[in-house]
């Protein structure tokens, strides 16, 4: 009798306390779960040997990137519903996956190997970074860390992202464009800058350089771009290059904590910070307080988490460390605010722009999924699967407001007090529509 996926689903139901809010088909045919709901699919029953050895995200993450389970319909409804009652239940499951004495618990594990069967667990994905050397942010680490995020090649990223190649969250009108977006966005960070002719312009974390042409392009900036990927190096001094901007452009793969040569005008760090970590994160703040001139100013673009109730709790998501951003972290936008005050800096602005990123990321996702073949080729089944999940998922979370992103303009203001920022340096809807 084929009735696997009814007893997965009595199994996962009794554990989480609630009704599972997806229909699931297990690999024997069988279905179980509410009609009409989207499909989880658990294609083998090796997926339930990956998430009973490692139970939890990880055990479920290194099935997806096998393809042992995937999504038939709407991904973004399967991750809304499933994020709305593990996020409701977050503290809960994790305690009784610790719970190893639990009988419920051993019911369960007992119930899963009878039907994962008697069999070793398979062997981790390919894409699944394991080797790390060195401590957590040193020099040698970081640059390990980036090239597994950023070295999977160009041509996949320019699938992803369009022609802009921006990797970051772009700033929408309504009726925009993708490029549109992220071109506002560039010239968003160019104003709050307040660019001008001969300025010279330090861009952490410069990408494929699109930051860097921009502001030499339309602002007659000059530009250091640095960067720890030397495939992205490459593909923006290409760029570079064929804009006729070698003059005014230098792109170097460079560690932040190597750069000498201020003083600097302005700073753009446009999703970068994430990397730095916490224990670097002061220091990171200090040096480019330290680069810059006096007057000059930051503009910092930063992801964040909401604050923990207790922050020593914290824990890097296991997912997102073990396939995207390894060793990646993110910080509550208070403690930033923070740390870049205690560095010397005055915080001036602060524009939260959470909505935006989930636009971006939606976007991101259609461009991938219309050119799925293709990406696929250029990376790797396991690749596009991550890509595809964390783009989605992230998604979810900015709509949810689990995580954020924000802009902060800091000003190295000197001890005249003159900020040299306008009076009023946004412009507000002076009323809403309909009052």
């Amino acid at each position: 009798m084929a009735d696997a996926a009814l007893r997965l689903t009595t199994l996962a139901e009794d554990l989480l306390g609630a009704p599972l809010p997806v229909r699931l088909r297990a690999w024997d045919g069988s279905e179980a779960g509410p009609a009409g709901a989207p499909v989880l699919i658990v294609r083998h029953r090796r997926a339930l040997r990956r998430m009973l050895w490692k139970p939890g995200e990880l055990g479920l993450a290194r099935a997806w990137v096998a393809g042992d389970i995937d999504v038939e319909g709407d991904l973004y409804e399967v991750l809304d519903r499933l994020a709305g009652l593990l996020w409701e239940r977050g503290e809960e499951t994790r305690s009784a996956l610790e719970a190893v004495r639990d009988p419920k618990l051993r019911a369960a594990a007992a119930a899963l190997l009878k039907l994962a069967g008697p069999y070793p667990p398979p062997a981790p994905p390919a894409e699944e970074m394991r080797r790390r050397t060195g401590s957590r942010h040193s020099k040698r680490r970081d640059k390990q860390a980036i090239s597994h995020h950023y070295d999977v090649g160009n041509d996949f990223y320019a699938l992803v992202l369009g022609p802009s190649m921006v990797y970051s969250c772009a700033y929408w009108t309504d009726g925009g464009t993708l490029e549109d977006a992220q071109r506002d966005k560039l010239d968003l960070i160019a104003r709050k800058l307040n660019l001008k002719e001969g300025d010279r312009l330090l861009d952490v974390g410069c990408g494929w350089g699109s930051m860097a042409i921009h502001a030499a392009r339309e602002y007659g900036a000059r530009v250091v771009g640095i960067t720890l990927s030397r495939e992205q190096a490459a593909f923006a001094r290409k760029r570079i290059a064929e804009e006729g901007l070698t003059d005014r452009i230098e792109i170097r793969v460079q560690d932040y904590r190597d750069v000498k040569d201020g003083p600097y005008d302005a700073i753009s760090s446009i999703g970068m910070a994430e990397h730095v970590g916490e224990v670097r994160y002061r220091e990171y703040a200090d040096i480019l307080h330290a680069l810059l001139k006096p007057g000059g100013r930051l503009l910092n673009h930063q992801i964040a988490r909401r604050p923990e109730p207790h922050e020593e709790a914290y824990e890097v998501d296991v997912f997102i460390d073990a396939y995207v951003f390894p060793d990646g972290e993110l910080a509550p936008m208070g403690r930033t605010l923070t740390t870049l005050e205690d560095a010397g800096f005055e915080v001036r602005d602060v524009e939260a722009i959470r909505e935006h990123y989930a636009l971006t990321l939606r976007r991101w996702v259609a461009n991938l999924e219309a050119d799925w073949g293709r990406a696929v080729r250029l990376t790797s089944p396991g690749r596009a699967r991550i890509w595809r999940l964390y783009m989605a998922a992230s998604a979810v979370s900015f709509e949810r407001n689990r995580i954020g992103v924000n802009q902060f303009l800091a000003v190295k203001t000197p001890e005249s007090g003159i900020s040299d920022v306008p009076l009023r340096s946004r412009v507000w809807n002076e009323k809403a529509q309909g009052t």
